[in-house]
């Protein structure tokens, strides 16, 4: 059984300019701890020569994975201050890294964990939220004679259309949260009078913007 949980949208990146010195925050959505370590090194070797590489991710529907750096910033003015926008947000399944391009002028500690933190911030921003939650493929076989009714009806509905499969008749695969499954199977039912196959596949994740229930 899936578990719902939130995490950013897609890849973003951010610039921040703070006393001249630039921070460049980049978020990605990540499902592993060695997918996060392959963005890392990723970030890591495009901007090498930049005065500090500060990450962090968290991974796991219960934070069970955690790691930050200060990479040779003074202890806790960096990596902690972006994991815990991470933790703010409620985020899992999240790699960030801020870069830093030393501007000359020192910030002091609390300037630092508000420039890290506030680029971190910045780039959860740009990518935006979801939740992730619990769906079923499901394909959907009719007639080409009610092919274009059930379509139509799918997009007004809002279901989420996967692919649509065009053989010897039409199969639409969707993605049905529990609730949405009893409903649609009996429109498709009283559109089609009872003309069509529903199979249910695997549990898989759906994204939902944080308004959505």
């Amino acid at each position: 059984m899936l578990a719902e949980y939130r995490t950013v949208a897609q890849e973003a990146e951010i610039t921040l300019i703070e006393k001249k010195s630039k921070f460049i925050a980049r978020i990605k959505p990540v499902q592993t701890r060695e997918e996060a370590e392959a963005f890392l090194e990723e970030v890591r070797k495009e901007h090498w020569n930049a005065t500090h590489n500060v990450p962090a991710y968290i991974i796991g529907m219960n934070q069970e994975i955690q790691k930050y750096s200060d990479d040779n910033e003074p202890s806790g003015t960096a990596g902690l201050p972006v994991l815990e926008v991470l933790k703010a947000h409620e985020l899992v399944n999240t790699a960030i890294v801020v870069t830093r391009y030393f501007g000359g002028i020192l910030l002091g500690r609390g300037g630092l964990v508000r420039a890290y933190g506030g680029a971190a911030r910045e780039a959860v921003l740009a990518a935006g939220i979801v939740r992730m939650v619990p769906a079923v493929e499901v394909g959907i076989t009719v007639d080409y004679t009610h092919a274009g009714r059930i379509q139509n009806e799918l997009l007004t509905q809002g279901v989420f259309l996967a692919d649509t499969e065009y053989l010897e008749h039409v199969t639409f695969h969707v993605l049905l949260l529990p609730q949405e499954r009893e409903a649609l199977r009996q429109l498709i039912q009283e559109h089609t009078a009872n003309d069509f196959q529903w199979r249910e596949g695997q549990e898989v994740y759906r994204a939902l913007p944080l308004a959505e229930s």
